[in-house]
């Protein structure tokens, strides 16, 4: 295909995806783009989503794991959590969702770990990563989430969700969810000086790194050129570069040529008709697919791909969506 033909082949999609690839690869006019980003939550994967949740509040009965789960079975990715992340990320607008949902939440839900009120948050970084994000996205109280993050990022500059059994190195995993998950609450609220200076040294972390190596031996971690969608909790060269697109254009910085080698990566993974395809669709159980099997062109990893090269490579209009992610990524 042509340059151009994936860019149609992109626009004919979803309205979850296809406002972003008017908005961030076509330089669509505001209003387009916000028109049909305003759709998401009338139609396809976006209406189905939130006709899901329940009168509760939650989706699946249950925080992070459906109220059926037995633990015999891959992590299902229909609770509460992964739905709002969902529906945040496509560019949902809060007011689409039940009354009050953030109040429903706050009666409603308990972690599954110690029992715990939703918005106080868990133990778990990336489930702290994905509150807080939602947290501020649905106008909820988690200022003692942004302290936690603060208090217990590790003193290597990251975070690992094995803290609390007592890991003292951090993980490109844990980390990468929270890094998204501060910046979005910064976009939304403002967040604190001390969570922007720990979003900051974080983001070191994984640069020192340069996004795919051991610090400590130069190897490749092998996960670190995972292509698959919904990227969910997993680190991916491209989910980090997406975010450190996003960061730099909300803090105003140029892109850091230590992300040149995950750019390699990512260039090096495009397929002969331009197009990236999907090597680890996501197992356990789900509301609905929202991509292709594996071995198929992927819309999602296409477009993300060709945003970040976009970015990367200096072709214009990448500076147009303010802070590079418009609270929806």
């Amino acid at each position: 295909m042509t340059d151009d033909d994936v860019r149609a082949w992109l626009a004919d999609s979803d309205p979850s995806l296809r406002w972003k690839v008017e908005r961030d690869l076509l330089d669509a006019p505001e209003e387009r783009w916000r028109a049909t980003r305003a759709r998401v939550a009338h139609e396809g994967f976006g209406a189905r989503l939130l006709a899901a949740q329940g009168d509760d509040g939650l989706w699946a009965g249950g925080a992070h794991f459906p109220a059926d789960f037995t633990g015999e079975e891959p992590q299902p990715w229909t609770a509460t959590s992964w739905s709002l992340m969902s529906l945040r990320e496509w560019g949902v607008d809060a007011t689409a969702l039940r009354t009050d949902t953030a109040g429903l939440l706050e009666r409603n839900a308990r972690w599954e770990y110690e029992d715990r009120p939703f918005w106080h948050g868990e133990v778990d970084a990336c489930i702290n990563a994905f509150t807080l994000a939602s947290g501020a996205w649905l106008g909820a109280d988690v200022d003692g989430i942004r302290t936690w993050f603060v208090a217990h990022r590790l003193p290597d500059g990251g975070w690992n969700c094995e803290w609390v059994e007592g890991s003292t190195r951090s993980s490109f995993h844990s980390t990468i969810n929270s890094v998204i998950g501060i910046l979005d609450d910064e976009w939304r609220t403002g967040g604190t000086p001390e969570l922007h200076a720990a979003r900051k040294a974080a983001e070191e972390y994984l640069l020192e790194r340069r996004l795919l190596h051991r610090l400590s031996t130069g190897e490749r971690h092998v996960w670190a050129h995972h292509l698959g969608y919904p990227f969910r909790f997993r680190y991916s060269a491209l989910r980090a570069l997406d975010h450190f697109r996003a960061a730099a254009l909300h803090d105003g910085d140029e892109p850091d040529p230590r992300l040149a080698d995950a750019i390699d990566r990512v260039r090096a993974s495009r397929d002969a008709d331009g197009t990236w395809h999907q090597a680890y669709p996501p197992e356990g159980r789900e509301w609905f697919p929202v991509d292709v099997p594996a071995g198929e062109r992927s819309r999602w990893l296409t477009f993300f791909a060709l945003r970040v090269l976009r970015w990367w490579d200096g072709a214009s209009g990448t500076s147009r969506a303010g802070d590079g992610r418009d609270a929806a990524g």
